[in-house]
């Protein structure tokens, strides 16, 4: 990947660990200059420190790269707009950003607390927000424009047992992400999300085996292209990685329509939904029993 990025600057949140870190490090091989950002805290949010951010820029620099940390809480405003602020304050320009920061607050829906909800939204979505409207707003004045990149996973669309604030802030995430592709084209900005699969703290405590996983180091050469001048083509669109796998989710439509000529009623709708339009069953419902009892057993196989 030596010179996909050359000349560029990017931004990387949660960029203190795991996937994010990888990120940083090939986009820093790829030639980008790099903001390292991550407010180094616990997978539940607590104890933030910069210190994880700082080890990163010492490992690019260690390489011959150049880079810089940040060490804001994204979930702020102010956190998203320092991101691109230290790009701009160091190299003047903002090419490529991409929001890997997030964390858990594990409850069954009718458990979860206000701010377990609102902690994960927060971080997550609006995470992810706040980069994107500080770094769309300086990518739509450069003549280059620019990349944005979301971070979702598969429960946007499958459903999460005991991960409701996660799949709905990951949901919000893909839903942000083609509203701003809409939005920017114009300006030459695209923006894409990736839902990663790879063994990190994240998904270590998954109860049952993965029917796919790989490591963090093989979802960055993904962001690393989706950033480059080679992808200038693609926008709005939804990437699984995972290990030696890359696939592209279709775009949501319809499936199938009934139409009546009057105003429907609870009585026509129930003589005719399930001859005709029927429903589409979730595929996580079928797994639901086997997490249960992997979950009873105590067992961690994706650690």
């Amino acid at each position: 990947m030596t010179g996909f990025l050359e000349g560029k600057v990017v931004a990387i949140t949660g960029a203190g660990r795991g996937i994010g870190r990888c990120i940083a490090l090939d986009s820093a091989r790829a030639g980008a200059r790099v903001v390292v950002a991550d407010y180094g805290v616990a997978m539940d949010g607590s104890e933030p420190s910069s210190a994880v951010a700082e080890e990163v820029v010492a490992e690019i620099k260690a390489l011959g790269g150049e880079a810089v940390a940040v060490g804001s809480d994204v979930g702020t405003m102010a956190g998203g707009e320092s991101v691109v602020a230290a790009a701009m304050d160091n190299w003047g320009r903002i090419d490529g950003a991409v929001c890997v920061a997030g964390i858990l607050r594990e409850r069954m829906l009718f458990n979860m607390s206000e701010e377990e909800f609102d902690d994960v939204i927060r971080v997550h979505l609006k995470g992810t927000f706040t980069v994107y409207r500080a770094a769309a707003a300086v990518m739509r004045k450069q003549d280059t424009g620019g990349a944005l990149i979301g971070f979702t996973s598969g429960v946007w669309a499958l459903g999460s047992v005991a991960q409701a604030n996660y799949s709905a802030a990951k949901g919000g995430i893909v839903s942000l992400t083609y509203s701003a592709a809409v939005g920017l084209e114009r300006y030459g900005v695209r923006a894409n999300v990736i839902a990663p699969v790879a063994r990190t703290r994240m998904s270590a405590n998954v109860p049952m085996q993965l029917a796919e996983n790989g490591d963090p180091e093989d979802i960055s050469p993904m962001a690393v292209y989706l950033m480059s001048d080679q992808s200038k083509h693609i926008t709005g669109q939804v990437y699984s990685v995972v290990g030696g796998k890359i696939a592209v989710w279709s775009q949501p439509k319809e499936v199938r329509a009934m139409y009546s000529d009057t105003r429907w009623t609870p009585e026509s709708i129930d003589e005719r939904l399930m001859a005709t339009v029927k429903y589409e069953r979730l595929p996580f419902l079928d797994m639901v029993a086997e997490m249960k009892r992997a979950a009873d057993a105590k067992q961690t196989p994706n650690a």
